[in-house]
């Protein structure tokens, strides 16, 4: 397995209304909500799928140029000035135009601005898959020591993507998604603990408010810890930033208690995992 970190790390999930198809103005409300982050002592902040368009599929269908970033896109430089600036680190959802192909990704700045990498979604939704390319590959983020397996809504309900992130010496699994009104709560209530527990990693969840690309979304981002247990839940339906601190002393605690993902490795008997990370 990987080293754990030496030192804590605070991370925070960002909830807020997108604006629908405005990636201008939803760039504006990321940068301030990183600025936030940075004033609260937060690493790295995570933002829920597709926010810089707000979900909305038909749109993003119809004007992929508009809705959509591309590469090297220069909408996003008020992003990577808040980053800079604040030595932040942000993971932003938007749908990514590609060589003619859409994606459903999150977006890695780094803290000196730059596009560090980018996850493509490999579990998508229903209807998604008329519009969208599934990922190839996994992605682990390495932050101050700490490993950061990234996930996109319907890939957290698969036990072997997180399974795939912790085999990859993950120590947090961090979700941007779209869960709403009626069974988004209680499914992201049942998948995020399973999967924290699991695996002995955090589970960070920043999920929309209010109404985007038709949905009646739940809010309740939140953060738990490697024992299954919420760290911070945000509300349901205001524009909110929780924090959690991520600690090492807490990772060796759970996993001596629930020692499943260290026999799983060391009998050398687990399969080979469906979404390998790399």
């Amino acid at each position: 397995m990987y080293p754990l970190p030496s030192h804590p790390i605070r991370i925070a999930a960002a909830q807020a209304q997108a604006v629908a198809g405005d990636i201008e103005a939803n760039v504006a409300t990321v940068a301030a909500m990183v600025r936030e982050s940075a004033r609260a002592g937060a690493r790295l902040v995570v933002f829920p799928e597709k926010f810089l368009s707000g979900y909305e599929p038909d749109l993003i269908r119809a004007d992929p140029e508009r809705c959509a970033v591309q590469p090297d896109d220069p909408r996003l430089a008020p992003v990577a000035e808040a980053c800079r600036e604040t030595g932040t680190v942000a993971v932003v959802g938007a749908a990514f135009h590609d060589r003619g192909d859409l994606y459903v990704s999150a977006l890695v700045v780094g803290a000196s601005g730059e596009l560090v990498t980018r996850y493509d979604k490999q579990n998508l939704f229903k209807a998604e898959r008329e519009i969208y390319r599934e990922g190839a590959a996994g992605c682990t983020l390495e932050l101050d020591g700490w490993r950061l397996g990234l996930g996109i809504c319907y890939d957290s309900g698969f036990p072997e993507h997180a399974r795939a992130a912790a085999l990859d010496g993950c120590h947090a699994y961090v979700v941007g998604a779209l869960f709403s009104v009626g069974n988004g709560y209680h499914e992201s209530r049942t998948w995020f603990p399973a999967r924290a527990l699991d695996n002995t990693c955090y589970a960070v969840l920043a999920n929309h408010i209010g109404t985007t690309g038709g949905w009646n979304t739940c809010g309740a981002s939140a953060i738990w810890g490697p024992d299954g247990r919420v760290h911070a839940e945000a509300g349901p339906d205001r524009r909110e930033l929780i924090t959690a601190d991520l600690d090492p002393q807490t990772l060796i605690a759970a996993r001596d208690s629930e020692p499943m993902l260290r026999d799983l490795i060391d009998t050398g008997t687990h399969p080979r995992a469906l979404h390998r990370l790399s």
